[in-house]
């Protein structure tokens, strides 16, 4: 059993009764603080959302893969978004028991057959859908999560008067008009195991806390 919750950003923390697991802690892009991940596992999709401690448990922000504590994590390789060349994201595969993640960051829309497969079958995305020229629009984010083929959304870095994007977001609402599903409103999800989560396609909007 976990939680997710949404901090802002690309920024998630993923807690299980012993540990948790923070992607892109680096809030200060968004006009917040910064989050120590104090005795985390602490996942960059690019080495600019990282914030550096020596109190993590263990930081990852490159593709490759890595068992610790709760949490089985692939690191694989992505275009930037926009970049014309190289890599330099990383997509991430997050499994807690039986239950299996992708953690998209602000990718190139256009995933290969074999990032396709290296991210296989998985129960939750986590995904990005702003736009602006920054990160996934709703259009590229909804194309990718029918690729995917995952039943539970968790759309981030999006519209938020409470934050300051450095380009203007879309809002929730055009991904939902995009994609379609049913939305459920919470302030943090909580997971059981695989077999409670919907079947039909579900987007859960997260407070962010």
């Amino acid at each position: 059993m976990f939680d997710i919750e949404y901090k802002g950003g690309n920024t998630v923390v993923i807690a299980t009764k012993k540990s948790k697991l923070i992607t892109d802690p680096k809030l200060s892009v968004v006009g917040l603080t910064d989050i120590e991940p104090k005795g985390m596992v602490a996942l960059a999709t690019e080495p600019r959302f990282e914030v550096r401690s020596e109190t993590a448990l263990l930081h990852i922000e490159s593709p490759g893969e890595y068992e610790v504590s709760d949490f089985s994590v692939k690191g694989i390789p992505a275009q930037r978004h926009l970049d014309s060349e190289g890599f330099g994201c990383t997509i991430y595969r997050v499994e807690v028991g039986d239950v299996r993640m992708a953690i998209i960051g602000n990718i190139d829309p256009k995933l290969s057959d074999e990032q396709l497969e290296a991210i296989g079958v998985v129960d939750v995305v986590i995904i990005p859908i702003g736009g602006g020229g920054y990160t996934l629009d709703a259009t590229a984010a909804a194309h990718l999560v029918r690729q995917i083929d995952a039943k539970v959304i968790i759309p981030v870095h999006y519209a938020d008067s409470g934050l300051k994007y450095e380009v203007p977001q879309e809002d929730f609402e055009v991904f939902h008009k995009e994609l379609g599903g049913e939305v459920e409103t919470v302030d943090k999800l909580k997971v059981k195991a695989a077999s409670s989560l919907p079947h039909v396609l579900t987007l859960y909007k997260l407070t962010r806390s």
